[in-house]
């Protein structure tokens, strides 16, 4: 037996298991390169070189399945496939001259329309430009689609024209954010953040769509080859590599897809959280309603909710896109003294309102109230609850939806009169107090109650009127009537200022024929 034997006997198994790390290694290697180019995709999918078509037409075309009727943006070459594809097929392409107004123009459609409000900016400082007007829309619970360019795939991290990590920025503030990686993925993200946008709590959501996704072919292929013209081996294997990336782009690019939105699941009450809440309210004495802006939502029409409330007969405080709902002189809509009524008030309703600063973080609600808390959204439904406030029944659902299934369980329900006559009456005493303040004399400036007042009795019935301010704002809304639902339109919890010429411009096109009065109001 030779000595030797063992030794190399063992050089070889080690030889051997080396090798085949080195060739597990450079399997894996190659797997994921096919992976990332789709190279398996491409054997069955027909990638076609010489259409003309683009991903800005699969863009349009899901937006025209949407019922989108305008696009708001300020144009950049990363967009413009969009915007051409858009005009194309009858979608509004509106123009602004700050990518934030285009965005505030998109909520205000969102809020008026029932659809999701689309904005469109090109990459970089044109995406960043946003950021306020959606962490607004984020806090107003707004479905707002941002779409945004961004440098090509390729060319990501290399140093390219407007090339930063958009999207990290936007998922603090957005539902949904995603960047589309090919072209036949389009339509099956955008359907995923149109239905986010809107399901649930409603919010802004963010896609991304990189250079090379919305040329065509042939654009993208000489943009890719204009600067390499090797013909050495590495460079045939970087040609190789060039090809199946593009191809992994457009593989199936322009096969039949379904475009049509998908279904939006919102929370509803239970019917034993209904029953519960019917037993607390046919016992009350003084019961209240607090709506907030969520009961606007789709899918309950505002002409509904407001029948349901005037058929329920409890007198109601209104806040945010809520006000309006009951029209300018309802016996139920009570305006002013609302801290007082809380304080008597036995059982609170509180229908898509938050326990925010605006009510005190729920110190204004009484100890001793019943507390219905209705909200789609549950760390909303318990902000700062058993803090400064505890609810009696709290419900994640839709607010409009609960007050109908309410109402219809309470047939035959009369809210005590004397409760609604004396909260009236306490308004009526109130309003007179604010007019006799308006008819004191200033010293210099313009008396703004006096302003608000003359406002109020100028505007026709059917203006749109549009809260632009601060302090100010607060007044307007004990003094000047919104003529009925979705006629208001203020910032919402974030108290944005410079939210006016967007959500003029987005109201103006939504209602065509009513007067939209923008008022930038702010003391000096």
């Amino acid at each position: 037996m030779n000595p030797d034997m063992p030794a190399a006997a063992s050089a070889l198994e080690g030889s051997s298991t080396w090798l085949l790390v080195l060739l597990g290694s450079l399997t894996a290697t190659l797997l994921g390169v096919a992976h990332k180019l789709g190279l398996i995709y491409q054997l069955w999918h027909q990638v076609d070189m010489k259409s003309t078509r683009h991903g800005g037409e699969t863009v349009a075309e899901v937006l025209k399945a949407h019922g989108v009727r305008f696009l708001f943006t300020l144009p950049g070459g990363h967009i413009s496939p969009i915007l051409v594809a858009c005009e194309k097929l009858g979608i509004r392409v509106v123009d602004t001259r700050h990518e934030a107004t285009a965005v505030f123009a998109a909520d205000a459609v969102a809020r008026l329309s029932g659809t999701v409000g689309v904005a469109v900016t090109t990459a970089g400082p044109g995406v960043t430009n946003t950021v306020t007007a959606m962490k607004n829309a984020q806090m107003a619970e707004s479905p707002v689609l941002l779409i945004g360019g961004s440098a090509a795939r390729l060319q990501k991290g290399r140093g390219a024209l407007q090339d930063i990590d958009q999207l990290s920025l936007f998922k603090p503030l957005c539902k949904f954010c995603a960047s589309v990686n090919s072209v036949r993925e389009i339509a099956p993200v955008l359907r995923k953040a149109i239905a986010i946008a809107q399901c649930d709590t409603p919010g802004p959501v963010f896609v991304e769509f990189p250079l090379d996704i919305l040329y065509p072919y042939h654009l993208v292929e000489r943009e890719v080859f204009k600067n390499f013209t090797s013909k050495s081996l590495l460079g045939k294997i970087v040609n190789w590599y060039l090809r199946s990336y593009i191809g992994n782009l457009f593989a199936g690019a322009w096969e039949m897809q379904d475009l049509s939105p998908l279904p939006v699941n919102l929370p509803k009450a239970s019917k034993g959280q209904v029953q519960q809440c019917v037993e607390l309210i046919s016992r009350a004495k003084k019961p209240v309603i607090i709506l907030g802006s969520q009961v606007t939502l789709p899918p309950t029409p505002v002409k509904i909710l407001r029948d349901t409330l005037e058929e329920l007969g409890i007198p109601c405080f209104l806040g945010g896109m809520a006000r309006g709902m009951l029209g300018k002189n309802s016996p139920l809509h009570i305006r002013q003294n609302r801290r007082d009524a809380l304080k008597e008030a036995d059982v609170v309703i509180l229908a898509g309102t938050v326990c925010d600063f605006r009510l005190s973080f729920g110190g204004i609600l009484s100890k001793r109230s019943k507390i219905i808390a209705v909200n789609r959204n549950r760390e909303q439904l318990l902000k700062n609850a058993y803090v400064l406030w505890k609810p009696t029944v709290a419900i994640q659902g839709d607010a409009a939806c609960f007050l109908v299934s309410l109402c219809q369980a309470l047939k035959g329900y009369s809210c005590p009169q004397d409760w609604v006559t004396g909260l009236k009456e306490v308004d009526r005493i109130k309003e007179k107090a604010n007019r006799e303040k308006a008819e004191k004399p200033t010293e210099q400036h313009l008396n703004p109650l006096k302003l608000l007042h003359h406002l109020d009795n100028l505007l026709p019935e059917d203006s749109l009127l549009i809260a632009d301010g601060g302090d100010f704002v607060a007044s307007a809304a004990y003094i000047v009537k919104p003529r009925g639902p979705l006629t208001w339109l203020d910032p919402g919890a974030f108290g944005t200022l410079g939210v006016g010429g967007g959500f003029a411009l987005g109201a103006k096109l939504c209602r065509p024929d009513s007067e939209v009065s923008a008022q930038y109001w702010e003391l000096p």
